[in-house]
């Protein structure tokens, strides 16, 4: 599963999904032994993370909202993704 970003110990994945489980634009979020999916307006739709790093999380999706449109528009047409910049 390709990583897109990383920060504060939290790694960001996004990987074609076609006819998958989530049926919306989505990014897997892994820190320590715990993993969620979160959707594009920050809701988290499955899993769990520790509440300080949803917040980091939340805020970093809100800040790349456009580039994460476009890396999942590019990986459903079966290109190239890009990375995103880190929380800092």
């Amino acid at each position: 599963m390709p990583t897109i970003s990383m920060f504060y110990g939290i790694i960001i994945r996004m990987y074609r999904e076609l006819g998958g489980k989530h049926h919306v634009p989505h990014i897997h979020v892994l820190y320590c032994d715990n993993e969620a999916i979160f959707d594009f307006e920050g809701n988290m739709i499955e899993g769990s993370i520790p509440r300080k790093q949803q917040q980091l999380t939340i805020a970093w999706i809100l800040i790349h909202l456009e580039e994460l449109k476009a890396n999942w528009q590019l990986l459903l047409n079966g290109e190239e993704f890009f990375k995103i910049e880190p929380l800092r």
